[in-house]
C-alpha cells in the first residue's frame, strides 16, 4: 500500500523486493549481529516519510483559510513538480503515445486524489479522513488477492468503517465523507498507473511528468478559487513547505529506504498512516478522537497489515510451487 503522491514507480519497489540490507563491515562482530538490527535504518526512514506526510497535510488544513482546499492543492502540486523536476530531469523525447498516456493518466490520477483528499479534510478530522482513504487500496489489495482470507481482513474493515461512521456517520460531515471514499478510489488508480508508469519511465522520470501534469491540470482550479491569494509571499511559503513535507521529503526518505527494505514491510508500514494522521490531527489541529473512533482506526490499521501479509504469503506460495 502506498502514500498519495508519494509513492515510488514499480520499478523501485520490485527492486527493493529482491535486494538484501547491505552488507555489514567485513568484523565479525557486525555479521553476527541480527538482520533486524540492520533494518531499523531503513525503517526510520519510511516512519519519518509518515510523519512529515501527515504532518504537512495538517499544516495543509491551516492554510485553507488562506487559499482555499483548491488552492492548497495547487500549490502543493505546483512546488512539486518544480522540485521534481529539476532534479529528474527527465527525457521527454524517444516515448511512445502509449507511454504519454500512461503518463496522463498517472498525472489525472494524482491530481483528482489529492484534489478530492483535501476537500475532505477541509470538512472532516484528518485521522477519519485518511482511515476512509486507506479504504481504496485496501480493496484493491483484497480484490487482487482472491483468497478467502481476505474476506476476514474487508470484515475488519467494514468493522471499522461502521464504528467510524457512528451506525450513519452522524457525527462526520457526509460530503467530506463522500469525498474520503472518493480519494480513497483514486488512490486505488494512482497505484495502478504508478506501477504502469514505474514499467514504462526510468528513475523517477515518470512520477515527475505526471506532478507536472496534475499541476497543469489543477491550476486553474486553484486559480479561479483562490485567485491572487495564491501569490501571496505567506500563502506561498505555506504551501511550499506543504509540498515539501506532503510530496518531496516523504518521496525522497521512501526511495532510500527501499534499497533496503523488502517492499512488502514497506507495504506494513504504509499501513499506520491513520494512526499518524490521528496524531497529527491532535497535536496540530486539536482534533481529539473518541474512544470509538481509535477503535475504528485500530481495525482498518489491521486489516491493512492483514491484507498485505496475506499478499506476500500467496507470493511465496507461489514461488515455491
Amino acid at each position: 500500500m502506498t502514500r498519495p503522491d508519494t509513492a515510488p514507480p514499480a520499478s523501485v519497489t520490485s527492486a527493493a523486493t529482491a535486494t538484501t540490507p547491505e552488507a555489514a563491515p567485513a568484523a565479525a562482530a557486525a555479521a553476527a549481529q541480527p538482520r533486524r538490527i540492520d533494518s531499523l535504518g531503513p525503517v526510520g526512514l519510511v516512519l519519518a516519510g509518515g510523519i512529515s506526510v501527515q504532518f504537512g497535510g495538517a499544516l495543509a488544513v491551516t492554510l485553507m483559510p488562506r487559499a482555499g482546499a483548491l488552492g492548497v492543492v495547487s500549490l502543493r502540486l505546483l512546488v512539486a513538480a518544480v522540485v521534481l523536476l529539476l532534479v529528474c530531469r527527465p527525457r521527454l523525447r524517444g516515448h511512445s503515445r502509449a507511454d504519454w498516456g500512461t503518463v496522463v493518466a498517472f498525472g489525472i490520477a494524482m491530481a483528482g486524489m489529492n484534489g478530492l483528499f483535501y476537500e475532505a479534510v477541509a470538512r472532516i478530522p484528518l485521522g477519519p479522513a485518511v482511515t476512509l482513504e486507506v479504504l481504496g487500496p485496501l480493496a484493491l489489495s483484497v480484490l487482487t488477492s482472491r483468497r478467502a482470507l481476505n474476506l476476514v481482513w474487508a470484515g475488519l474493515a467494514l468493522g471499522g468503517v461502521f464504528l467510524l461512521s457512528g451506525g450513519g456517520f452522524g457525527d462526520l460531515d457526509p460530503v467530506g465523507v463522500a469525498f474520503a471514499l472518493g480519494a480513497g478510489a483514486m488512490w486505488a488508480t494512482y497505484i495502478t498507473f504508478s506501477a504502469r508508469t514505474g514499467r514504462r519511465f526510468p528513475q523517477a522520470d515518470g512520477l515527475a511528468l505526471a506532478m507536472a501534469v496534475g499541476a497543469v491540470l489543477f491550476l486553474p482550479l486553484g486559480i479561479a478559487e483562490a485567485g491572487t491569494r495564491l501569490l501571496d509571499p505567506v500563502t506561498f511559503g505555506l504551501g511550499a513547505a506543504v509540498a515539501l513535507l506532503s510530496s518531496v521529503l516523504p518521496y525522497t526518505l521512501e526511495l532510500l529506504a527501499l534499497r533496503r527494505l523488502p517492499a512488502p514491510t514497506f507495504a506494513i508500514l504504509m499501513s499506520l498512516e491513520p494512526a499518524i494522521a490521528a496524531t497529527a490531527g491532535f497535536l496540530i489541529l486539536g482534533q481529539a478522537l473518541s474512544p470509538i473512533e481509535a477503535v475504528a482506526i485500530a481495525l482498518v490499521i489491521a486489516a491493512s497489515m492483514g491484507a498485505v501479509r496475506t499478499q506476500v504469503g500467496r507470493r511465496k506460495t507461489a514461488r515455491n510451487a
